[in-house]
This record gives structure tokens, sequence and C-alpha cells, in this order.
């Protein structure tokens, strides 16, 4: 900048530019710590719409227990559906895809395992993926918005009870996910989430009443909807919080995660925690010939009909790990800024 006043080579403006940045990143950074902490669970507070779906769910796992509620078709589908969902959509499709952007994957790949994703009733995918990120920059410190350190019914699910405001959730996609916001796909699976939901319900009971009548039809929801999804939403939420307080550590992280290998069963790989907050972006979870790791066995099998393309499998030797923490992630997003400006 021509003729501006210059303080060790960048210009008054500029450095003025700056300074603005770092102080509205500061206030960001301390809404959303404020938006995801404890304090914010109160019974004023409560998100009915998501509480009241979660007990519908696990309430009607319970019908599994009546003898009449059981068959073998159901348990298929309850066992086929945990995979697509578990593995496909959230393991696969929104955390190491959107999340950590481990792989690509071309259009018909792409729209299978958002769909997997919604199925699942994990959330969008663009609020999965920014609150996951943010989770990472902040993993087991203040603004982790699920950290067993908070408590680990916290971690494990009640941080999902609290309602959070529209522009809260704007913020956090401003600062987490600014590449996905107008992908076309992204904000198709954004709007039409729910719909998938209950779709899915309605079709397992009419096509389980056509199948073998009423009482077939009502198995096949329950088996397929309530008990799936309860065990699904269990074997995610483990990796929030017993990989955080149990298992071995391969790697030297600044948080506290761990690997632990029942989680990993469950959760088709992803309770290999600590290989994975060392290195978030390495797409195979596993990283001792050991760590079984289900997930990356279908990104190989994508691979190799090429709808999976510049995947990340280069495993780390060493115990270093490359998380980096919160406040060098801060600076670095502000040096960005200045670079760009300049």
């Amino acid at each position: 900048m021509s003729g501006s006043i210059t303080t060790l080579g960048i210009s008054l403006e500029l450095s003025e530019e700056i300074e603005q940045k770092r102080a509205q990143r500061q206030a960001e950074n301390e809404t959303l710590q404020e938006v995801f902490a404890p304090a914010q669970l109160r019974w004023g507070n409560v998100d009915w719409i998501v509480t009241g779906f979660l007990a519908f769910i696990h309430i009607g796992a319970l019908a599994a227990f009546i003898p009449s509620m059981f068959s073998w078709e159901g348990l298929a589908i309850c066992v086929a559906l945990h995979w697509f969902t578990c593995s496909v959509g959230i393991c696969l499709g929104y955390h190491r895809y959107l999340a950590h952007k481990s792989l690509k994957l071309k259009k018909p790949a792409e729209f299978v395992v958002m769909l997997a994703g919604s199925l699942s009733g994990e959330g969008s995918p663009m609020t999965w993926a920014a609150t996951h990120r943010l989770h990472h920059q902040k993993s087991d410190q203040d603004g982790d918005p699920h950290s067993p350190t908070d408590g680990t019914w916290w971690s494990h699910l009640t941080w999902l009870f609290v309602k959070r405001k529209g522009e809260n959730r704007d913020l956090l996609w401003k600062r987490y996910i600014p590449e996905l916001v107008e992908r076309p796909m992204m904000k198709f699976f954004e709007k039409t989430f729910p719909l998938w939901l209950w779709a899915q319900g309605l079709v397992l009971l009419a096509a389980g009443t056509m199948y073998g009548g009423w009482m077939t039809g009502l198995s096949w929801l329950v088996w397929g909807m309530c008990v799936r999804m309860t065990f699904a939403y269990h074997s995610t939420w483990f990796v929030n919080s017993a990989t955080h307080l149990w298992g071995y550590r391969n790697y030297d992280t600044r948080d506290h995660s761990r690997n632990l290998w029942w989680v990993a069963l469950v959760a088709y790989g992803e309770g290999w925690h600590n290989n994975h907050h060392a290195h978030p972006s390495v797409a195979p979870a596993g990283h001792r010939w050991w760590e079984v790791d289900m997930t990356w066995w279908l990104i190989r099998g994508l691979r190799m009909i090429g709808q999976a393309y510049d995947v990340k499998d280069k495993l780390p030797k060493g115990r270093k790990a490359d998380d980096v923490p919160a406040e060098e992630a801060d600076a670095v997003a502000v040096s960005a800024t200045a670079d760009t400006a300049a």
C-alpha cells in the first residue's frame, strides 16, 4: 500500500485489519464456547424435537423384547442398515470424507454416502462435519462440544439435548465448513434430512406389511429403525465418551484420546481414536496390523472401482502427533487472512 505508515513491514491499515480480524475470531470463539458449554443444558433450553425423537427411538427399541415383534427378516434388516448407516454413512461419509477430507468421492458414491448418513439420524451432514471439526480443534479443552472432562454422560449423550439457535449454527458453518455451504448436494441433504428419517420408517412399515402382514410390518419397523438406530447411536457415542477415557495410546496427542478395541468393533474402526486424533486426515483409522478397520476396507473397495480417489493412506511413523493446539490454529487462520489481504 503505497504511502501508508508501516510497522515492521506491515502497513498500519493492514495491521488494524489484522487486529479487527483477531478480535472478531476471539468473539466468535467465545460465542461457540458458550453455545456448547454444559451450562446450556437447562430446562428452559432443551431441544424437545431432538430429545423427543431420541426418546421415541429408544422406547421403540424396547418393543424388541416382545416375542411377537421378532422376525429373522427384521433382524437381517437391522444388521444391514446398521452397517449401511454407520460405516458407509457416518464413518466414511460424514467423518472421513466431509469432516477430514481423507479422500474424494465421485458423484454416485457421494450421493449414496450422504443418503446413508442422513438415514442414520445422527444429524445433517454440514452440522455434523462442522461440529466434529470444532471437536478436533478444542479436543478435551474448553469449547469441545462433547468432552468427558465435562462429564461422561455429557460426552456420551446429553450434549445433544441442548437447543441451539440458527445464528449459532450459521456461525459454526462459517468458521468450520466454509467450503461446504454452497455445494448443491450438501444443501439438498441439509434441507431434506428430516424427510429421510420419517420416509425410512414408513417404507419399513409398508414393505413389511405387504410382505407378511401387519405384525411383520411392525417387526421391520422396530428392528430396522428403532433397534438399529439405538445400537448405532451408542456405537457412535462411545467414540465421544469411552475412547477419551479408556484404552491405549500409539501417539502423544495433546488430548485424552485412546484406542479401544471393542468400540472399534461396534463402530467400524472409529474406536482407534488416538490414531485418528493424532493424524486426523489419514483415511485408515487402524495403524497397527491388529487394529481392524472395516470402514477402511470399504474405502479401498471404492478406490478399486474408481469411486474414491486422492485417498490419504500413508501411515505415520513414530509417536509424534499432527494435532494442532486451538490457539495455534486460530493464529494460523488470522495469519492467512493477513497474507490474503496483503
